[in-house]
């Protein structure tokens, strides 16, 4: 640069920063040999901070002065800690070697962040579950100086992409961590991602406040579950819908015959034949299970006549229990007889064959006794 320019910049005295770019969060001010006039005036807008460096010295601490929002004339009473480190005692009215830093203050929206993969939680109903999520996230400047020294150093403009990826990585690890302790069943993460964002939040901010950034918002956008759980809360819900294990099946059984009867050609015409007669007695037994109650306990039918197998009496000794078919063979051999005492099952005592119901028809191939003499 020539004599000409050194003497330009000498007269400029105006330190200010007009961002025309939404993702640059610090922005250091350029001055010929970083040389700053006595009485140059400062201007720091709403949302900005400006930081003076004792000529870039922040590796050794010399970060001086922090200016809020406002209008300054540079002079020692505006500068008291750079005042201190450069020994003006009585003042000093010559250009002095200092970098100035602008930092934007407001809120950087819509970052994205996700999970770099699965995230293992432990659920009550499901078991150990494998999750991914992703979503977006807002943070801003919190602490000027801290972020200074943590991630600018001597760039001249530093960009949300110079961090974005290095915090979208870490706030993915940490959720992988967090999503465990949240303490939201898997089955109700998608419908409470606002309580999972703020979660998340409480539990990451810290990482974002060493490094003099404040995390202003977490928001989840989708979870992501293994597709057996997806099958399994899909059929939870046809379950809570139809009622019951039975008709359940009963559903199921429907929709799998109605898959195949609308296959192409003449095995899916086929089948749709059968799934016609199938579907309608399949509906006709619910609607007359639901329209009359059988009478047996709890709601179910009773057993089938002659199912419960009964005990005989013979030559004074308990014998059995026999099915029907070993009834069948007694009575055909005379072995039981119409005046043999049988009992089964919920019956109060012994009773004759003969007089049972269920077991008369085993005797009409048989005589009736002949009539006393």
């Amino acid at each position: 640069m020539g004599l000409w320019n050194k003497l330009s910049n000498e007269f400029i005295d105006i330190i200010e920063w007009l961002d025309d770019n939404p993702n640059v969060m610090v922005h250091r001010f350029e001055r010929y040999q970083n040389e700053i006039k006595i009485g140059a005036k400062l201007t720091v807008r709403e949302g900005q901070v400006a930081i003076m460096v004792n000529e870039g010295q922040m590796g050794k601490g010399q970060v001086a002065d922090i200016f809020m929002p406002g209008m300054y004339d540079l002079s020692t009473e505006n500068m008291p800690l750079l005042s201190t480190i450069k020994g003006w005692k009585y003042g000093f009215n010559s250009p002095f070697k200092a970098e100035v830093y602008f930092f934007k203050t407001t809120r950087f929206t819509n970052l994205k962040w996700g999970t770099a993969g699965p995230a293992t939680m432990r659920d009550p109903e499901f078991g150990v579950v494998r999750v991914t999520a992703f979503g977006i996230y807002g943070l801003r400047i919190r602490d000027a100086k801290t972020v200074l020294l943590e991630l600018v150093g001597t760039q001249a403009d530093f960009t949300i992409q110079d961090i974005e990826e290095n915090l979208r990585g870490k706030i993915g690890l940490r959720i992988k961590e967090v999503m465990p302790e949240i303490g939201v069943p898997v089955i109700d993460l998608e419908s409470k991602v606002s309580i999972v964002g703020q979660r998340i939040q409480e539990k990451i901010a810290g990482d974002f406040e060493q490094y003099g950034l404040e995390l202003c918002e977490v928001q989840v956008q989708d979870i992501g579950l293994p597709e057996e759980v997806e099958k399994a809360i899909d059929q939870q819900g046809a379950m809570r819908a139809i009622g019951n294990m039975q008709q359940f099946a009963q559903y199921q059984g429907a929709q799998a015959l109605r898959d195949a009867a609308q296959n192409p050609g003449m095995a899916g015409a086929m089948m749709g034949v059968g799934v016609g007669g199938m579907l309608n007695q399949s509906m006709g037994n619910l609607f007359q299970a639901n329209a009359a109650p059988s009478p047996g306990a709890g709601g179910t039918p009773p057993p089938l006549p002659g199912a419960i197998p009964y005990f005989v009496a013979i030559n004074g000794a308990q014998a059995g229990p026999f099915e029907r078919a070993s009834l069948q063979t007694q009575v055909a051999n005379g072995t039981l007889t119409r005046d043999s005492l049988v009992w089964r099952q919920g019956m109060a005592g012994w009773v004759k064959a003969g007089e049972q119901t269920d077991l008369q028809d085993l005797f009409a191939a048989l005589p009736p006794p002949l009539p006393p003499q």
